[in-house]
């Protein structure tokens, strides 16, 4: 089972891997967007890190929503309110229960999933932070090692897609060829996660199904 603590770790690793990749996810945007989703993002998680210090939650769903309504008041742009929807939306299915098992946690990252591709009208193939999510979030029902594996390489195969949805879509034929920055910070947050059930079970969690 999952507390409160394990998800303010995952908020916490979230937001050392976007201040690692900053300048990466910005790299990325600078051809096919506005050159601000690694400061955006660092700005963001940043945030989420100090207001979940400044008083801890004390429930998996109210980590999440906390982290969720920050990154909506502080990330500029789409991310902010994309984030902030994934993020509000799994802890609002968690609910208030003070733990929550992994199947739990999947079946709310599903719903938060969902919410994104609602509010953004997009689906996988537009390339987009869902497509490091929906394989992401798909495989956590083999590991989080498998999730993490399955974010990174569906945020790899957004180069060669042209973009449909977002500011990377105006530029039609010339997107092909880039990374998606929204989904290369996507696999950021599930391996993040990943990198949490690892050290809270003490192993490496590959082997084992959640």
């Amino acid at each position: 089972m999952r507390d409160s603590e394990f998800f303010r770790r995952w908020m916490t690793a979230a937001a050392a891997a976007v201040e690692r990749e900053a300048d990466h996810l910005t790299e990325l945007d600078s051809p096919i967007g506005d050159a601000d989703h690694g400061s955006n993002m660092l700005r963001g998680f940043t945030a989420v890190r100090a207001a979940l210090a400044a008083e801890p939650p004390q429930s998996p769903g109210a980590v999440l929503q906390l982290a969720g309504r920050t990154l909506i008041s502080t990330v500029g742009g789409a991310s902010g309110p994309l984030y902030g929807t994934l993020l509000r939306r799994t802890g609002k299915q968690l609910g208030d229960a003070a733990e929550v098992s992994d199947e739990e946690l999947r079946e709310a990252l599903h719903a938060g999933v969902g919410a994104v591709a609602q509010l953004g009208g997009a689906a996988p193939g537009d390339k987009t932070m869902l497509d490091a999510l929906v394989p992401g979030v798909g495989a956590l029902s083999t590991s989080y090692r498998a999730a993490q594996a399955a974010a990174e390489q569906g945020a790899r195969a957004t180069v060669p897609l042209q973009a449909r949805k977002g500011r990377a879509s105006y530029l039609g034929e010339r997107s092909i060829g880039h990374q998606d920055p929204g989904a290369t910070s996507s696999a950021l947050l599930i391996g993040a996660l990943a990198d949490t059930a690892a050290a809270a079970d003490g192993a490496d969690p590959a082997a084992g199904a959640l």
